[in-house]
């Protein structure tokens, strides 16, 4: 009973929803909010790979026509609170390294949730020992650098669906953040409520927290 379309622009002024909701590729999720937009459609996204320009771009456009759009790397909300909670403890520890871990279908890496969580944590602290590493006996062994050189590692395993775990270092102690999507079901709470949030707020909202009443 669920109605499959070819033709998105057609479907949108045949159907005027209220919502567009897009779990598409990075390749073709720009062109669709664009359309949602100019058919006054609010766009709900968890597609990852818009970088700053396209967010600024819907941000101006949703604006522009008085409607309102939300993108999030992540809709569980449990993967929420985790991005939370690490930025409440990175000013109490010296290190932290990132390691995400994701489906063999997966196209990008890093993650949009650990590019997110690397950018909240970089923002509570930027006083973080040196890395001690000097020699590199394969590239990449120290992973990628997020926002404030924060290393990121990124696993692509067939059988898992998404997990990610924070790791913070100080001396004598560690600790560990880790959230893990054992189903697809634990992400429609959160999109539901970004569906249900979006018309309330002119222009682009940016993750779960502030629906959540995180800060």
């Amino acid at each position: 009973g669920v109605a499959l379309e070819s033709d998105l622009e057609a479907a949108l002024a045949r159907t005027r929803p209220e919502v567009l909701v897009d779990f598409t590729l990075p390749g073709a999720v720009l062109g669709n909010l664009r359309l949602a937009l100019a058919h006054g459609v609010s766009p709900v996204v968890g597609t990852t790979g818009l970088g700053a320009e396209a967010l600024n771009e819907i941000d101006a456009t949703a604006r522009a026509k008085g409607i309102g759009a939300f993108v999030a790397p992540n809709f569980a909300i449990g993967a929420v609170l985790m991005a939370q909670l690490a930025a409440k403890a990175a000013p109490f520890f010296d290190t932290v390294e990132i390691i995400e871990m994701h489906h063999d279908g997966q196209k990008d890496a890093p993650s949009g949730t650990a590019i997110d969580t690397a950018n909240r944590i970089a923002d509570a602290s930027s006083d973080w020992a040196a890395d001690p590493t000097t020699i590199h006996h394969l590239d990449g062994a120290r992973g990628a650098k997020g926002a404030g050189g924060i290393p990121i590692h990124s696993v692509r395993m067939r059988g898992m669906i998404a997990s990610q775990e924070v790791l913070f270092g100080t001396t004598g102690q560690s600790l560990s953040i880790r959230h893990d999507t054992f189903d697809r079901s634990s992400f429609m709470p959160g999109v539901l409520l970004a569906a249900k949030a979006v018309g309330t707020k002119p222009g682009l909202t940016v993750g779960l927290a502030d629906l959540l009443d995180l800060g």
